[in-house]
């Protein structure tokens, strides 16, 4: 079964990937920050204003690497706690020794916290020192699949290293491709590597509807380059798409 999954970085956003014929979305806030976890409310508002859309939460207490605190450790297992309540589809983490390979106890920890969530190891793979080595440990550890550009900037870079995980995982674990997948190349991407699943964002620029306007005062970070400016899910380009990648 082919699936696209979207980046969705709201309710709304889970809303307009519904509506645009997306199968599963994975839920998540701080996207500057590569995902963090999302409140509550945002989870709840999502689960209310959707019927039909599989909903799996980034479990991510922060930007940065994947090497975590006793203190963030807690926070994530009860994130997981908490999804599990909710009643989501599954949940999305990953964490890495120093060293830089999964970090196998931890992992395990949180994936049996999680049961009978589905769990998908996110882009901290795209991190780690050995791909092959981590993934047979995801296997091991019973992960549901791999969210990955191929340890590159892009998916489409990485189109050799998913082809051969796609080859080597042998539907032991399912492989998502994510990271610069779009409407354009996502033809290209399922043709190389054999991938049945794809992970998009499939955002456009929401304006404010502010009429009175200081832009003197920013609010968070200068990267930001307005802050009347936000991204949300398009349904009309998750449609694109959804249409390119079914009929491929």
């Amino acid at each position: 079964m082919r699936i696209i999954e979207i980046c969705a970085n709201s309710a709304q956003s889970c809303v307009e990937a519904e509506a645009g014929g997306a199968k599963r979305v994975e839920l998540c806030a701080g996207i500057p920050e590569g995902g963090t976890t999302p409140s509550y409310g945002e989870i709840r508002m999502a689960q209310r204003l959707t019927s039909k859309i599989d909903i799996n939460v980034i479990i991510r207490p922060r930007g940065g690497d994947f090497l975590y605190t006793e203190a963030e450790i807690g926070s994530m297992l009860l994130d997981i706690e908490l999804c599990k309540q909710l009643g989501v589809h599954g949940v999305v983490f990953g964490c890495l020794t120093k060293e830089g390979d999964i970090d196998v106890p931890l992992m395990r920890r949180l994936i049996e916290t999680a049961a009978p969530l589905s769990v998908t190891c996110h882009r901290a793979f795209d991190v780690c020192r050995d791909p092959f080595r981590a993934m047979e440990e995801l296997i091991d550890l019973g992960c549901d699949r791999i969210l990955t550009s191929g340890q590159q900037s892009d998916a489409v870079k990485g189109i050799p290293m998913i082809k051969q995980l796609v080859e080597r995982a042998d539907d032991r674990i399912i492989i998502m491709p994510g990271c610069g997948v779009r409407e354009e190349n996502i033809a290209l991407i399922e043709q190389e590597t054999g991938a049945k699943e794809f992970h998009t964002s499939a955002r456009s620029v929401l304006y404010s509807r502010m009429e009175y306007r200081n832009e003197q005062v920013p609010m968070g970070s200068n990267v930001v380059t307005s802050e009347f400016e936000t991204v949300q899910t398009d349904r009309e380009k998750v449609k694109r798409v959804v249409g390119n990648f079914i009929f491929s």
